[in-house]
């Protein structure tokens, strides 16, 4: 087993067991397949053609990880933006601070009303749900350089962009990481929330149109679903933290 995924193996097993438990509770319970069905009638919705599941996983997995990355470039760009301008941190954070208190959840009718149906407005709800934390972790990253380092390279005749490549950079990269894994669990909420709100595709959408349908096995195969994009986005930044930190041996 790959030395990324050792870590993991308990993991993993708790998962399998966690399946496991879950159909011999379904099996020993008796419980109807209508309130709760069992993983393998979950994992037979699959099979339906009419659902077009690659056209809504399509759709969602879209709006997450654009959201999402859109997110990320801007946070982290603002974050080096506030460290460099000062002046600008102390007008635009406050700011910040109060715009990301209004209910994320309140702002979809109006990106619904502003951009129209599709996967823009769902897009642009995980953005603003998951901004905040990469641009405050980021930044607080950038600041938190101990001061014998910094004197020690300013001694050394070291230029403004070399403490901020050789030192704050890498020092960033663990609360940028943190930044990001927090933002990833938000950003699948926000894109999902933007589906119920106002969408003709999508995970969030198929989960509304199965829901009066009653078909609960449907249900269960599209939450499965929209949770294996987050674990894909959550384990693709955890990799990204082990290249470039755990294995470079960075710490906060």
């Amino acid at each position: 087993m790959p030395r990324f995924l050792h870590g993991y193996l308990y993991a993993i097993l708790a998962h399998i067991g966690f399946v496991v438990l879950w159909q011999v509770a379904v099996s020993v319970g008796r419980i109807p397949s209508y309130i709760l069905p069992g993983p393998i009638e979950t994992i037979a919705a699959l099979a339906e053609p009419s659902y077009n599941w690659f056209r809504h996983i399509w759709v969602t997995t879209a709006e997450i990880f654009g959201g999402y990355a859109i997110a990320t470039v801007v946070g982290v760009a603002l974050a080096v933006l506030f460290v460099w301008v000062p002046p600008l941190n102390a007008a635009l954070m406050p700011l910040l601070i109060t715009l990301n208190m209004v209910p994320k959840v309140a702002m979809a009718p109006l990106f619904i009303i502003w951009f129209s149906y599709g996967i823009v407005p769902n897009m642009l709800i995980a953005f603003t749900i998951c901004f905040f934390p990469i641009v405050l972790t980021t930044y607080r990253g950038l600041i938190e350089v101990e001061p014998d380092l910094l004197n020690l390279v300013k001694s050394l005749k070291g230029n403004r962009w070399q403490i901020f490549t050789k030192i704050q950079l890498p020092g960033s990269l663990p609360f940028l990481f943190s930044g990001m894994k927090v933002a990833a669990v938000l950003a699948v909420a926000g894109a999902v929330v933007g589906e119920f709100i106002a969408s003709d595709s999508g995970l969030g959408y198929f989960l509304l149109v199965q829901q009066n349908a009653l078909n609960t096995s449907a249900m269960m195969m599209a939450l499965i679903l929209i949770t294996g994009i987050g674990v894909v986005l959550y384990g693709l930044v955890a990799l990204l933290e082990y290249v470039f930190v755990t294995r470079k041996g960075i710490s906060a």
